[in-house]
């Protein structure tokens, strides 16, 4: 049941962390009122790194902002890393 929870729980976020990521693009197009930084990097930080990530990638969003584009991967593989330790003990 707990890994079962896990997964709906980091699913979840991620979906949220992607589509943030691909709502502030949009936003940042139409010069509208856009999310924080602080928003997105709370999405990762709480287990959306993958999702936010993926969706910078996609969506072609703060690739040029160092502090994404490098600590998005960090926190991934921490992520990553921190997840197969708990399934896998």
């Amino acid at each position: 049941m707990g890994i079962a929870l896990l997964i709906i729980y980091l699913l979840a976020i991620n979906v949220a962390a992607y589509t943030t990521m691909g709502s502030d693009k949009k936003k940042a197009r139409n010069h509208e009122y856009r999310i924080s930084e602080r928003t997105l990097w709370l999405l990762a930080f709480f287990g959306g790194a993958t999702g936010g990530y993926i969706g910078m990638k996609h969506f072609r969003h703060k690739t040029n902002h160092v502090s994404f584009k490098r600590g998005f991967p960090i926190l991934m593989i921490i992520q990553l890393w921190m997840i197969a330790y708990w399934i896998l003990r």
